[in-house]
């Protein structure tokens, strides 16, 4: 299978594809969808890719992720609840609930403890023993959360208001840091870099920021344009500006991707300030927004959504938009860091 070349899962949800999330221990992939239902499907770069389960919320889905050993998937909705489908046995529970919709959900596997990590429209996060009913702790936010990440300690999470909130969950369940977005508009996706020594934010704007962690590195801050294109073939004036959906970063070698409301994914050398050539020949503009992406756990599969994303509300959603989901197969040196010349 060559990059350019792809493959489509089959039988995709009827409605928006709100999250993707790779097993961390083989090649299975959750999709979570508007139509109530989460699909896990089996990928082959060989093309044998089949939907092996199927589960469903009472409401659309709106976050999908993997327990560390891939034999779990957490789920959250509009339902205001957590489920919880055990791969194993196919059996489905309720392990969370919420005041108002799950927007995020995130397993974060700590040193002496396993925890799931929900973030709601009602303003809270909350964490759980999913062996036990009520959670053991639960954390007021400024405004709703819109988008989480956690790679232990670091936790990150973007509210309504342009509000980023910073986690050291080595040392409490409590916000450390309350900042207010780089960004000048809303916050739709944060991803928490590999390294942990910081993460990414991505707007509506069409710009993503990388923030540091530490004071010291603070000064390193810097963010850069991204999803836009120009009026028209005689303009270069990169003014028609489209919503950064997601970002993801390489799992091997750190450099990220980014996907927009314009139909468009691209892969980025951060540590350059640059979008990588070769990934930028690798996607043609699809038929509709792309609203949300996903590396496998080696980084040599890239999973994209092309689906309606809301970005214009009810009456944007027409039955004309797509619903699929698109892997392509990543060469290594397309997503390998530009080496710094001499």
């Amino acid at each position: 299978m060559s990059l350019n070349a792809s493959i489509e899962l089959p039988h995709p949800p009827s409605d928006s594809i709100s999250s993707l999330s790779f097993s961390k221990n083989a090649d299975y992939l959750a999709v979570g969808s508007w139509d109530n239902s989460v699909r896990v499907y089996e990928v082959s770069l060989q093309g044998h890719t089949q939907c092996k389960a199927t589960y469903t919320h009472r409401a659309p889905v709106l976050s999908v992720c993997w327990n560390e050993a891939s034999s779990r998937i957490f789920s959250g909705s509009i339902d205001n609840t957590g489920l919880m489908f055990d791969a194993t046995t196919g059996q489905t529970t309720q392990v969370a609930q919420h005041d108002g919709p799950v927007k995020a959900v995130k397993w974060v596997n700590m040193p002496h403890a396993e925890v799931l990590v929900t973030g709601s429209w009602d303003k809270t996060i909350k964490y759980w023993d999913i062996r036990t009913p009520s959670p053991i702790a639960t954390v007021q936010l400024p405004e709703r959360c819109y988008t989480l990440d956690a790679i232990y300690p670091l936790m990150v999470v973007g509210t309504a208001g342009r509000r980023i909130l910073t986690f050291d969950l080595a040392k409490s369940p409590v916000v450390f840091g309350n900042n207010v977005s780089s960004l000048s508009m809303q916050t739709r996706v944060v991803s928490c870099c590999p390294d942990k020594t910081g993460f990414a934010v991505g707007g509506v704007e069409g710009r993503v920021s990388f923030n540091y962690i530490e004071e010291k590195n603070k000064r390193d801050n810097y963010s850069l344009k991204c999803h836009r294109q120009n009026s028209s073939p005689q303009k270069v004036d990169q003014s028609l500006v489209y919503s950064v959906n997601d970002i993801n970063f390489h799992p091997v070698h750190g450099t990220f991707s980014t996907c927009g409301s314009d139909g468009t994914a691209h892969f980025w050398d951060g540590a350059a300030r640059m979008r990588l050539k070769s990934a930028y020949c690798c996607f043609s503009r699809a038929s509709g927004p792309i609203a949300c992406s996903a590396f496998n756990r080696t980084g040599s599969m890239f999973a994209c959504a092309v689906s309606y994303d809301w970005h214009k509300g009810f009456s944007g959603m027409t039955s004309e938009q797509p619903n699929k989901v698109t892997i392509y197969a990543v060469k290594e040196e397309d997503v390998r860091k530009k080496v710094a010349k001499r």
